[in-house]
């Protein structure tokens, strides 16, 4: 069994991301839920994710008999602190994103609606030692009100994404858990490959899993 946790508050968002993550993990793998119980139910700022660092590290004990952990939100909230806490392996979504777009890209970017959580990313992706990280594009206006307009959503992903290759860009992350669907269907239409870290994050949990890794 994996135990998604959903940093935020929003149970829309996470039934919107079991929905992707039952998909991927497949029938014979069983995916259960948990949802912030404190914090903002959408993160955009580093004081909402440090807020949800600490209502993952709350959920530690409601894991149960969990074989895996995914921390479902872009900025991996909580995920050393959990780490510490569990036997299992726990799996950040930002962790396995630009782990699959490093294997894809020599240049990969974060696409996201977030602006005030770019130097996290970018300090993300130091930590987990990625150099072909070229950087975060993001999307204008208030994210709360656009992650609330599917079609303005896409499109505007979907433009910022097209900067990002105008700057180099090799591979495109879609960096946040409540946007897993838009970066369903921007996949197919994408100049490069783009990484949905949700799904990449069942692949790791899965392989991790696996290959008996606690981390």
């Amino acid at each position: 069994m994996i135990v998604l946790i959903n940093p935020n508050t929003s149970e829309t968002t996470t039934e919107a991301m079991l929905r992707i993550a039952r998909q991927v993990a497949g029938p014979a793998v069983r995916v259960d839920g948990l949802t912030a119980a404190f914090g903002a139910p959408l993160i955009t700022d580093p004081f909402a994710l440090a807020r949800a660092a600490d209502a993952v590290a709350a959920l530690a004990p409601r894991v149960g008999r969990a074989e895996a952990v995914i921390v479902a939100a872009f900025g991996d909230p909580g995920l050393m602190d959990l780490r510490g806490r569990l036997s299992v392996p726990v799996t950040g979504i930002a962790e396995a994103g630009m782990a699959e777009a490093a294997q894809v890209g020599a240049q990969f970017a974060v696409v996201t609606t977030t602006p005030d959580l770019s130097d996290h990313i970018a300090k993300a992706a130091r930590s987990y030692g990625h150099e072909a990280f070229l950087g975060t594009w993001t999307t204008p206006g208030d994210p709360a009100v656009l992650t609330h307009d599917a079609v303005a959503l896409q499109t505007a992903l979907a433009e910022a994404c097209d900067r990002a290759v105008e700057a180099g860009a090799e591979a495109i992350i879609i960096g946040g858990g409540p946007l897993a669907e838009a970066a369903q269907s921007l996949a197919a239409s994408s100049p490069v490959p783009l990484i949905e870290p949700l799904p990449a994050a069942v692949r790791l949990s899965l392989a991790r899993c696996t290959k008996g890794d606690s981390r």
